[in-house]
């Protein structure tokens, strides 16, 4: 299934009119309708919702095993 996105203003209650909508005559689409909202998902979060946004992250070696291979058979 293939989207298309359209935004319109009702006119009267219940009643829009979506022009130069990109399928033929006769085709079979599916509508459906969803109110905008001020707020959406995709919003600008605030600092306190993320506190660590910005600060700086250092891997010292983040390839090194966590566990040195001397202490492999403290392990089991």
């Amino acid at each position: 299934m293939n989207a298309y996105k359209v935004e319109a203003t009702l006119t009267q209650d219940g009643t829009f009119v979506l022009e130069g909508l990109p399928f033929r005559s006769g085709e079979d689409v599916e509508i459906i309708v969803l109110q905008k909202t001020h707020e959406s998902w995709h919003s600008k979060k605030t600092d306190e919702e993320y506190p660590l946004q910005g600060t700086v992250i250092r891997y010292e070696d983040p390839f090194e095993p966590a566990v040195s291979p001397a202490e492999w058979d403290a392990l089991q």
